[in-house]
């Protein structure tokens, strides 16, 4: 485990400082590494692209890539499907309604206002279904049968709104839903950071909860676990970190389910190892798919939600050609 820590840390450093010095004007490495360490030879003009335009960016890509893994270890492991990620849930969608709503009914909404509503229409999506999927207890299928249903429904509203809203605002609605880090400032990660300092570590210490609860209810609660609270909890609080995610930086899909297989592929099936080996992929995922969407037409930005999804349709369509024979 300690060795693809390592490397995939490696790996993500080069990553950042590939965005870093790559972008409409490029960096040489000695004038980032100068930039970067404050020497006195430095242009303003390149401290401006490094601090204030490309790091912030870059970090926001960071964090983002790291909850969304995170929350898709949780989802897997809750609905004990390989093909789960968040988006079964409703979260995504949720957010989604959430957001568009207010882009298209409200003129000129404060910009603090969007991440609000994305937060808090992931969570009232989560407990919708947490409760329609309660009958004297939770199953993981139930969870995925309410969740998908919800989950259209909030995307017909999402059309909706999109149908009948001012051309202007529907156009903002549609980047934002493209998902992207663009308009990353310095302010947006610390406060990100901040809120997901505690939900990581909680869904780190509770890595032995997830090996319990993957075996199926019956053996989870063969071993004393109240299976029904902690799938709860669990849903919580992958809410809390998808939902923040989301909220601030719209929707990127498919890392929470590239990451936390990519991670089990390589340390095997204990969630102690599969969280931070997930984290780093994912936020390796998240900045690699910034930087070619910044790159790959440059002038013009690709958001990372569309590079995000070009490598996670692919990789989604070979599980389910894996699965092909699997019954249940």
């Amino acid at each position: 485990m300690t060795r693809w820590l390592v490397l995939l840390a490696i790996l993500l450093v080069g990553m950042v400082m590939a965005s870093l010095a790559l972008g409409d004007i490029a960096l040489s490495w000695r004038d980032l590494w100068e930039t970067l360490v404050g020497s006195q030879d430095v242009s303003p003009q390149n401290a401006v692209i490094v601090f204030d335009l490309r790091l912030p960016r870059v970090l926001l890509a960071v964090l983002v890539g790291a909850a969304l893994a995170t929350a898709g270890t949780i989802t897997l492991a809750v609905m004990r499907n390989p093909l789960a990620e968040p988006g079964v849930l409703g979260i995504n969608s949720g957010a989604a309604a959430a957001v568009v709503a207010v882009i298209v009914l409200m003129r000129d909404p404060p910009v603090l206002l969007l991440p609000a509503a994305g937060f808090l229409g992931a969570s009232a999506m989560a407990a919708a279904v947490f409760l329609l999927s309660w009958r004297a207890g939770t199953s993981s299928l139930r969870i995925i049968l309410i969740g998908i249903g919800l989950g259209s429904l909030a995307s017909a509203a999402t059309t909706f709104l999109s149908a009948f809203g001012e051309i202007g605002n529907v156009q903002r609605a549609m980047i934002w839903l493209a998902g992207s880090v663009y308009d990353a400032d310095i302010s947006k990660v610390r406060f990100l950071f901040l809120w997901l300092i505690i939900p990581l570590a909680l869904a780190w210490m509770a890595s032995r909860e997830l090996d319990l609860i993957r075996f199926g209810d019956d053996a989870a609660r063969s071993f004393g676990q109240p299976v029904d609270r902690i799938r709860g909890l669990m849903i919580v609080l992958c809410t809390l970190i998808c939902g923040a995610a989301v909220a601030a930086a719209g929707l990127i899909g498919f890392v929470g389910l590239v990451a936390p297989h990519v991670a089990s592929r390589l340390v095997g099936p204990s969630h102690a190892r599969i969280l931070p080996v997930a984290v780093l992929c994912g936020a390796i995922l998240v900045v690699a798919a910034d930087l070619v969407g910044r790159l790959i037409i440059a002038p013009i930005q690709l958001p990372a939600g569309i590079v995000t999804g070009l490598i996670g349709a692919p990789f989604f369509a070979s599980l389910l050609w894996k699965r092909r024979h699997v019954r249940g």
